[in-house]
């Protein structure tokens, strides 16, 4: 199961929030460019090179998902609905994904074309779920790594790098079973959009 499943519960939790910061004129685009901006600087800063800067992500990771609920319940509770915010949206994941995923580029014990293959990969995934209404049918995030599941599996790496653990020579093939986990992913937005449309 994707953790994707548990987002109506995560959105429960958030809705008072939700009600404060539409109550005082937040507009859910300023959530989503917010949410980029954050990952393009938290990406930057973990990219230092200090290890210890790493256990920036999974923090930021957390906070960005909770951005995400935030902007997509002011757009669909609240009348914010637009079609600049829906590609600021979409734009603004896969953007995010690259930004904090880059940042492992300079850990030497990774193979930079392991960190390179999962972050096109994660692109991809995206593209095969956006496809789905072309298609003639719904937008998709089924499949084992999806958005929130990468998100996990980024801030695991980063505590990880962060809290300075030994990274063994067999850790480069996670992101190589990463990889493979996308394709599977991407494999499975289009099987179920394909059944789904006919």
């Amino acid at each position: 199961m994707s953790i994707y499943a548990l987002k109506p519960k995560f959105q429960n939790l958030l809705r008072p929030l939700v009600r404060q910061l539409a109550r005082v004129g937040v507009t859910a685009n300023q959530v989503t460019v917010t949410a980029a901006l954050g990952s393009i600087v938290v990406g930057g800063v973990a990219a230092a090179g200090y290890y210890r800067l790493f256990l920036l992500i999974p923090i930021w990771l957390f906070l960005r998902m909770a951005l995400n609920a935030i902007d997509g319940m002011l757009a669909r509770e609240f009348g914010q609905k637009s079609a600049l915010g829906a590609y600021l949206n979409e734009l603004g994941d896969v953007i995010s994904d690259i930004a904090l995923v880059l940042p492992f580029l300079v850990i030497a014990a990774f193979n930079a074309a392991d960190i390179w293959a999962f972050a096109l990969a994660a692109a991809v995934v995206e593209c095969a779920g956006l496809v789905g209404p072309l298609a003639g049918a719904t937008r998709r995030y089924d499949g084992p790594l999806g958005k929130s599941d990468r998100a996990v599996v980024i801030g695991a790496f980063g505590l990880w790098i962060g809290l300075g653990l030994t990274v063994a020579p067999w850790a480069t093939w996670l992101w190589r079973a990463l990889v493979v986990l996308a394709l599977v992913t991407m494999g499975q937005r289009v099987r179920n959009g394909v059944a789904e449309a006919r």
